[in-house]
């Protein structure tokens, strides 16, 4: 179905077994994974504090194998006691795999994100006219990241998981300044070229002025929880990409990512990812354009108590 997805699909340790069968008797099952995240968590800034993941085995039977494990999911739900407020259910499936998609839908599941991928490809040299220039960030530019990083937070609960939660911007802050200080990668991540492999954050500058950032680190998809939905090796991960409003459009995001790319491939990474909102008017088509195309679809719905 996609060659790009990883041999082996992870299940959560702990989770609660969910059981359902088929028309003609056959079994499908899943297991539900409760999360919850702490008030002043950075987590809570993407995520509702009660999260359940569903994990499900449908076998050769995605479209009635998806629908008959919602409705026991449902019943489930009622018995684990899921709040009516601040909770979500989701469910994060191969994207290629439409025959899933109906039941999703039917069940009252939204797209809410997709996990995008992109292999290193040659990059064009689309150099921008005037004043504009690209660095690294460093620790004294840290209100300029948090500014941008928040109105990049702020457009996207509007249009997509983001949660809007007071404390926000200090939250932002905390994770900026830790990240701008930090100068080595991630454990057992070494660049192919030796460069300092500390998480990357760019700042696109006109006339010394910040109107753009991309904030960027790394996975080792061997030894890191997001790599069980992604194929071996280094990744390069796109975290926050913001450009200032009046500054859209005029090539500054295309620019930094073209950048953000060459590191990457510098690096060694087998590949970039991130997440962004198909509901997003902006992002879905400037991400297909800079070669991102979806891997995993987050489908949610909000509360988990409005499962149909």
């Amino acid at each position: 179905m996609d060659p790009a997805l990883p041999d082996a699909y992870p299940l959560p340790r702990g989770g609660e077994p969910v059981m359902a069968r088929l028309r003609g008797g056959e079994p499908v099952a899943g297991l539900t994974a409760h999360t919850t995240q702490p008030p002043g968590s950075l987590a809570s800034l993407w995520s509702t504090t009660e999260t359940y993941e569903l994990f499900p085995l449908l076998g050769d039977a995605p479209g009635e194998g998806m629908d008959a494990l919602l409705h026991a999911l449902r019943r489930q739900l009622g018995e684990l006691g899921a709040p009516g407020h601040d909770s979500s259910c989701l469910v994060t499936w191969p994207s290629r795999d439409v025959a899933a998609t109906r039941a999703l839908l039917d069940h009252g599941f939204a797209p809410l994100s997709c996990l995008a991928i992109r292999t290193p490809v040659a990059t064009v040299d689309t150099k921008l006219s005037g004043t504009v220039k690209m660095r690294r960030a460093e620790p004294a530019d840290v209100d300029s990241v948090v500014e941008l990083a928040m109105a990049e937070l702020e457009y996207a609960t509007l249009v997509g998981a983001s949660v809007p939660r007071s404390g926000a911007a200090g939250l932002k802050r905390d994770a900026v300044s830790v990240r701008l200080r930090t100068k080595s990668g991630p454990r057992g991540i070494r660049r192919a070229d030796g460069a300092p492999s500390g998480d990357p954050v760019w700042l696109a500058e006109r006339d010394g002025n910040p109107v753009g950032l991309a904030e960027c680190g790394w996975v080792d998809a061997d030894n890191h929880h997001s790599g069980h939905r992604l194929g071996n090796g280094l990744w390069g991960y796109v975290n926050c990409l913001s450009v200032r409003e009046e500054e859209r459009g005029t090539g500054i995001g295309r620019e930094l990512m073209s950048l953000v790319h060459d590191d990457f491939a510098a690096a060694g990474a087998v590949g970039s990812y991130l997440y962004y909102n198909p509901a997003n008017p902006l992002s879905p088509v400037f991400w297909h354009r800079q070669g991102y195309r979806p891997l995993w679809t987050l489908w949610e719905i909000r509360p988990a108590t409005a499962l149909r």
